[in-house]
């Protein structure tokens, strides 16, 4: 996918390196759009079964924090030093430079002669619009450590609206996420989904009589809303995921839910091409797992904000609710029940074949061939 017009001094930024989660896949994506590329992370602590998102030869560059006490399990309680952090890397030696962001990687410093497009998963959402909630659900809402992190998150607003000053070109994974990048930052983006490994999935396998979601298993995901929701209909539901919040949805969830903690990709897998829908009741930016689902024929009932309301079709491939309650989720379910077999899991694929990793890979390399090529010729980028 490597375009020989575009400059083989390339540098790949992104945050923290320590999982295959959805933002470190597009990490691996970009570095096959450029493979020459060197990275820049402010930690890297990647397992054994995700070091592969990092091709072999590889640079990979880490910040002050990778050497700072126990920053290998609490590396995001040195989020105040992160912005110091992310403006050391010397990036001077690059042409182009990509930010994969979604907290302070668009915040390293560049020279007029470089191109810096970043690519945005989201603006720092505990510190814009979920300020509050994020101090709720942290016990902050009073105090001196409230006072503390509201004063911090204060001044990380300042550094973040300074930051994007140095972007020279956004690109968001949703439309959601543009919208929030104009009303935080009034800037425009354009919006390329990101990569979803569909190719992994079968989708014609028959339909079994349990629902599924696969969530990390924290407040904002509502993992809570569907727990509740089944204990009400009394029907069979897997929940794969972990997280904070795991033990308590244990403790309230009725016989008829089973927990799954962090099984293979290829379990998952196997519970997404047998489910009969997959429930999602958060309201993400973009929400991969939801594509991942349709990639394996499965009906998808989920909250109809955010990213969710560009990748599921209502009435086609699954069934959007509007307020993000328990009631609103049974009616759903309820409704999904009574007409599941007007899904039909051909169509369901077909919606998932618009965020593949090959779609992804024109895109991108597209995008940054038109951006390279207007700013070598000084032309207006945005």
């Amino acid at each position: 996918m490597f375009s020989a017009n575009l400059p083989t001094s390339t540098a790949v930024v992104h945050e923290w390196l320590v999982s295959r989660a959805g933002s470190e896949k597009v990490v691996e994506q970009l570095l096959r759009v450029c493979p020459q590329a060197d990275v820049f992370s402010l930690v890297e602590f990647l397992k054994p079964e995700a070091v592969s998102l990092i091709p072999p030869g590889t640079r990979v560059q880490t910040s002050f924090i990778q050497t700072l006490p126990w920053a290998r399990r609490h590396f995001r309680q040195y989020l105040p030093l992160m912005p110091l952090a992310i403006e050391q890397f010397d990036l001077s030696a690059y042409d182009l430079v990509i930010s994969s962001n979604h907290a302070v990687a668009k915040g390293v410093l560049t020279r007029p002669h470089q191109l810096h497009v970043s690519y945005v998963h989201t603006p720092i959402r505990y510190a814009w619009d979920l300020q509050q909630q994020y101090l709720q659900q942290a016990g902050l809402t009073s105090g001196a450590k409230s006072a503390l992190t509201r004063l911090i998150l204060h001044y990380l607003r300042l550094w973040d609206l300074a930051a994007a000053h140095r972007v020279d070109c956004f690109v968001a994974n949703s439309h959601y996420v543009a919208r929030r990048i104009w009303k935080t930052y009034r800037r425009p983006a354009t919006v390329i989904y990101p990569p979803v490994a569909i190719d992994r999935f079968r989708w014609q396998q028959p339909r079994e009589d349990f629902y599924l979601t696969v969530s990390r298993c924290v407040p904002y995901k509502r993992v809570d809303l569907t727990v509740e929701a089944f204990n009400r209909l009394g029907l069979p539901l897997v929940v794969i995921g972990d997280g904070p919040a795991l033990a308590a949805l244990q403790k309230t969830a009725k016989s008829t839910i089973t927990f799954l903690r962090n099984p293979p990709d290829a379990v998952v897998s196997d519970y997404m091409e047998r489910c009969r829908g997959f429930v999602f009741p958060a309201e993400e930016d973009f929400g991969i797992t939801v594509v991942e689902a349709q990639a394996a024929g499965a009906p998808v009932i989920a909250y109809g904000k955010g990213g969710c309301a560009e990748t599921v079709i209502e009435g086609k491939t699954g069934v959007l609710f509007k307020q993000q309650t328990v009631d609103h989720l049974v009616q759903a379910v309820q409704y999904f029940d009574g007409h599941r077999h007007q899904f039909e899991a051909e169509t369901i694929r077909n919606q998932a074949e618009i965020f593949s990793e090959a779609r992804f890979q024109q895109e991108i390399a597209a995008y940054l061939l038109h951006k390279w090529l207007k700013f070598e010729q000084g032309d207006e980028l945005e």
